[in-house]
């Protein structure tokens, strides 16, 4: 009998033949095999996606924010996201919150031998010093009664560039050396986070004291656990925010978590320079426990009293007298009120008596944070 509607492929095996033979047998029911396949295939699909595995429960699935353009770039959904933060600080509650205006920063610099990438133009080490600059002259302006300190880590060490201080003109000084600052080596975030808190040791309760991290690299060399120096931070109160520039390691965001910080990872320079200068605004303050009345505590945050002094300034024409700065002899300054003793800038500390000294214009400056102007509606 003639084998009719047999066909058999070039592989001539027995499994071909018999699906051909199941074929012919049942003319009719020609596209139910596939059709089944297909729902079964169909069906397991859905079934994995309904039924995620348990370890993905605690992950948030961020890539599924981020979609292609037309042209398969990713780079519209992220100026879109870096656009809506900018839009969310904007538009913050300007209701008045509690913030420290005497505020003491420890800038840290990452000057190891990752900053010579070239990944940000020129490098990133020439483009952290230019965002710094600009950093320390608006955050002063913003804070006139705070003061900045500047620490570098390079070589597995911490060094110190700069000393605490409330004049711009002497911390911008600190850094203008390119030379001196050369990067080399690995970094070690123990190191000068400990340079940093020692130097903060010292301070009275009602100023703040917070430590911005500039960091470009994937590693740390640290003496011991770094765990140790985090809960020695959280214990005095330190705030630590970190903006990476490389990518996002786990011990920063602990830093950045546990000490009430920010963090942030700079997918550009227009990014990095948005992260830094987040950091502007004074930070709200936290609730700190307090006995009322030797019994049970309360929660009302303690507030001190400080003295300060408003000084008389010297015109230009005054004959030259001795600065207790710097010990130079110049003609225009301003006299302390208690001790009569003349200091170039202000605001600052007085050398001889130790009396903060500011002027009025800098103090509404640092006012204005407390009580901010709610936002201009478009007309």
């Amino acid at each position: 009998m003639p084998s009719q509607g047999i066909v058999i492929g070039a592989n001539d095996s027995d499994s071909d033949i018999s699906i051909d033979l199941e074929q012919t047998s049942r003319p009719r029911g020609k596209g139910k095999g596939k059709a089944n396949d297909k729902k079964k295939a169909d069906k397991g699909k859905s079934k994995a996606k309904e039924q995620a595995y348990t370890w993905e429960a605690s992950f948030t699935r961020s890539w599924d924010t981020v979609q292609e353009d037309e042209a398969g770039s990713l780079q519209t959904s992220v100026e879109d996201l870096m656009a809506r933060g900018r839009r969310r600080r904007l538009l913050a509650p300007a209701s008045a919150i509690r913030r420290t205006i005497i505020r003491h920063l420890v800038l840290i610099l990452d000057l190891s031998s990752a900053m010579m990438d070239r990944d940000m133009r020129p490098t990133r080490f020439d483009l952290m010093l230019q965002y710094a600059r600009e950093f320390i002259a608006e955050w002063f302006d913003q804070n006139p009664l705070g003061q900045i300190g500047v620490v570098g880590m390079r070589a597995g060490l911490g060094e110190r560039i700069g000393e605490m201080s409330g004049n711009p003109q002497e911390v911008l000084k600190s850094i203008a050396d390119r030379h001196k600052l050369e990067p080399t080596g690995e970094p070690s975030l123990q190191n000068a986070i400990e340079m940093a808190r020692g130097s903060m040791s010292h301070l009275p309760t009602h100023s703040s004291r917070e430590i911005l991290l500039i960091f470009g690299s994937l590693t740390t060399c640290d003496p011991g656990n770094i765990h140790d120096t985090l809960n020695a931070c959280v214990k005095d109160k330190i705030r630590i925010s970190l903006v990476a520039i490389a990518a996002e390691m786990k011990i920063c965001r602990e830093l950045c978590e546990q000490t009430g910080g920010q963090f942030g990872v700079a997918m550009n320079e227009g990014h990095f320079k948005d992260l830094l200068f987040e950091l502007v605004p004074p930070p709200a303050q936290r609730a700190m426990t307090r006995s009322v009345g030797g019994g049970a505590g309360g929660t009302n945050p303690a507030a001190d009293l400080m003295m300060m002094g408003f000084p008389t300034r010297l015109p230009d024409s005054s004959p030259l007298s001795l600065c207790v700065c710097h010990s130079e002899m110049k003609s225009q300054g301003f006299l302390c009120p208690r001790c009569k003793s003349k200091v170039c800038d202000v605001p600052t500390d007085c050398d001889i008596c130790g009396l903060m000294i500011v002027s009025s214009p800098h103090l509404a400056r640092s006012y204005h944070h407390l009580f901010p102007v709610s936002p201009y509606d478009a007309v």
